[in-house]
Parts: structure tokens; C-alpha cells; sequence
């Protein structure tokens, strides 16, 4: 035990020459807490010993000691070695001495201070491609699995399991009514309140109606509803097979001669393809009803006013388009989220990297190819 005297004096350390090749660093007090060290440079300064001079240590006066203490002292030992002056750390703290061995016992790894800044231009392009042609090569190799499994399918040779199929389908359908409904309504009320102020300038309230019913099923319905399970099941899907490569369980199925895409990444696909068209259905519906709730309350529009009006807006060409991005929707983000699943890397980060991926994927694949559908139906008439 050492007196409270002892433990609040501050760290300390001198440097004494016994011997011309022997220098003694006696370090003394508290080296932990939040007190000043003693400066490296201070004390190496003008210290001039010819090579192969050694040095000890005496630390009997040191009465405590942290982590501090042996950075302290690896960083002093470092500035001595490298004026060739040999070290002896048999005076130290046995704990001191296990520390230091254990540190010296990992190398430093190379280019573990690289800046990535310092990497030229060049390379950098030049990683940027290797990437892109990367994912190219793994996107157009898993879409073909995936059509070789959907033709084994209609074969009635693909091995996946009905339980399977109809677990995804309750995921990505039942389940997923709450939340598509809520983003459903409030943008249905949020085109309502939008377009009744610019309209209400002309008095033509009453084509509100008209604006959330034509917004609501042509686009927004199928754009929100694959939004939403791109965060939602894509994400999912993508974290589901990443954890299962990491357990290394994709690897068993191979082992056992089970095509993973046909057990695991097929049914997913089929459940969201399949549900997606019944949540744009859903989300059309609960825009609208968003959209009357505006008008009804906020404006001089009666119930049955608004919903005829609604009626006579929309047709079945309508309908159709909306529903058929929905169909193209649930493919692009199921492919995505099972592709960045199954080819995810082995640690607990590189699930995380996946999801992230699987999910901006999605989103960029439902904006882009919305907005190639919107022109080709434009184009068309329809």
C-alpha cells in the first residue's frame, strides 16, 4: 500500500550516467490520472552516448501506473534506439514488461498510415472501374441464375419449398400493409392540400379530385409502395442471405448440391413480385381516401362529389400502367436485395455494406426505371 503522499506526487523521470556505455532512467510518482507527463524531448536533449550503450530503468518510486505510463515509455525507448542506444526493461513493472512484449509480438501492418488521399488520380479511376465492371460481371451472372432457376420452375424441377414461399408472401404482403398505408394516406392528403391551394386561385377545387386519383394510380401508388419495401424487404432479404453467407450456411447448400438461388433467392422473389401489385392496389386506394379527407373537410367538396369526380378521371389504361410498374418494381428490388445478400463478404460489416447496397440499388433502379416507363407510355398514348 502506498501513503497518500506518495500517490499524489507527480510523474517524474531523470536521466543518471553511472558508467560511460550505462544510462539509469529513474522514473518516480503517480503516472495516472490526468497529470502532465514529463517531455521525451526534454530529457533526450543533448544527450550524446556512443552506439551500443545500454539503459535501465529504476522504478522503484513509481506508485502507480495506467496505460500512459507504457506509451510514455515505448515513446522514450523508441528516441534512445534510434541513436543506437540498446534497451533493458528487466527494471520495470512486471506488468509493464508483459505489456511491452505483447505489443512488440504484433507487427505493424503495411500501409495501415497510408492517407487515401495520397493515392493518384489515376488509381483511383482505375479502382472505380474495376468496381463498377465488378458488380456488372456479378449482376448480369446472379440474373442469369435466376432465369436458369425460374425455367427449372416451369419445368417443375426447381427445389424450393411451398412453406418458404408462402412465409415471404405474408413478409412482404400482410405485413407490410401497415406502413404503406400510413406513407399511402399522407401523400395522398399532401397532393390534396397542394393542388386545392393552386386550383382554389381559378375556383376549380373541385379537380383535386382529378389530381390525387391520376397521381395516385398512374405513379405515386406503385413509387411509394417500392420505395417503402425497398427499405423494408429488400433490406430484409439482402440482410437475411448476408448473415447466412457468413454462417457460412449458402456454402452447405452447395455442399448437399442444392442450388442456393433455386431454395433460397427464388421464392423471395416470386412472394414480393407478387405482392407488389396488390400494394399498389392498396396504396391507390388509401391515397385517395387521403386525398378525399383533404378536400372533404378543408374545401367545399361533398363525398359523393369527390368520388364521382375521381371516377370519371380515371380508367382502366390507368390502372394498368400503374400496376404494371408496380410488377417491374418487385422484381428490380427483390433481385437486388437477394443479389448484395448472396454475394456478401464474411464479417458482420460486410452485412451491413450489403444491406446499405441492396438498398440504394433498389431505389435507383425504381426512380430510373419509372422514369424510362413514364416516357415509353408517353410515347405510346396510353
Amino acid at each position: 500500500m502506498f501513503d497518500t503522499a506518495e500517490r499524489s506526487s507527480p510523474p517524474a523521470a531523470a536521466l543518471r550516467q553511472p558508467d560511460p556505455r550505462l544510462l539509469v532512467a529513474e522514473l518516480k510518482g503517480d503516472w495516472t490520472g490526468d497529470a502532465s507527463l514529463p517531455r521525451v524531448e526534454l530529457l533526450c536533449a543533448g544527450l550524446e552516448v556512443p552506439a551500443g550503450t545500454q539503459i535501465g530503468f529504476e522504478t522503484e518510486s513509481v506508485s502507480a501506473w495506467d496505460s500512459r505510463f507504457v506509451t510514455w515509455v515505448l515513446r522514450f525507448t523508441g528516441v534512445l534506439e534510434e541513436q543506437g542506444v540498446d534497451v533493458d526493461y528487466r527494471g520495470l513493472p512486471a506488468g509493464v514488461k508483459r505489456l511491452i512484449d505483447l505489443a512488440g509480438k504484433v507487427p505493424e501492418r503495411r500501409g495501415a498510415h497510408q492517407d487515401i488521399d495520397a493515392k493518384g488520380l489515376f488509381t483511383r479511376i482505375g479502382e472505380a472501374s474495376y468496381d463498377f465492371f465488378d458488380q456488372s460481371r456479378r449482376l448480369m451472372t446472379f440474373i442469369g441464375e435466376v432465369a436458369v432457376a425460374f425455367y427449372r420452375l416451369f419445368t417443375g424441377r426447381a427445389r424450393l419449398r411451398r412453406s418458404d414461399l408462402f412465409l415471404f408472401v405474408q413478409e412482404a404482403g400482410a405485413e407490410a400493409l401497415p406502413i404503406v398505408g400510413l406513407i399511402s394516406v399522407l401523400v395522398g392528403m399532401i397532393l390534396a392540400f397542394i393542388g386545392s391551394l393552386q386550383l382554389s386561385m381559378f375556383g376549380a377545387q373541385i379537380y383535386v379530385a382529378n389530381l390525387v386519383g391520376i397521381a395516385m394510380v398512374r405513379e405515386m401508388g406503385a413509387m411509394m409502395a417500392a420505395i417503402i419495401m425497398a427499405g423494408r424487404t429488400g433490406a430484409s432479404f439482402s440482410a437475411q442471405l448476408g448473415t447466412m453467407q457468413v454462417n457460412q450456411e449458402i456454402d452447405a447448400f452447395r455442399t448437399l448440391g442444392i442450388p442456393p438461388v433455386e431454395f433460397l433467392v427464388l421464392p423471395r422473389i416470386i412472394a414480393l413480385t407478387l405482392m407488389m401489385p396488390l400494394l399498389c392496389i392498396y396504396a391507390d386506394l388509401v391515397g385517395i381516401a387521403g386525398g378525399l379527407l383533404v378536400g372533404v373537410t378543408l374545401f367545399d367538396i361533398s363525398f359523393f362529389q369527390y368520388l364521382e369526380q375521381t371516377r370519371s378521371a380515371i380508367d382502366l389504361a390507368d390502372v394498368a400502367v400503374g400496376v404494371g410498374k408496380s410488377l417491374v418494381f418487385g422484381v428490380l428490388v427483390a433481385v437486388a436485395g437477394c443479389m448484395h445478400g448472396i454475394h456478401c463478404g464474411r464479417s458482420a460489416s460486410a452485412v451491413g455494406r450489403a444491406v446499405t447496397s441492396a438498398v440504394v440499388m433498389s431505389i435507383v433502379a425504381v426512380v430510373v426505371a419509372d422514369a424510362v416507363m413514364t416516357l415509353i407510355t408517353n410515347a405510346l398514348g396510353i
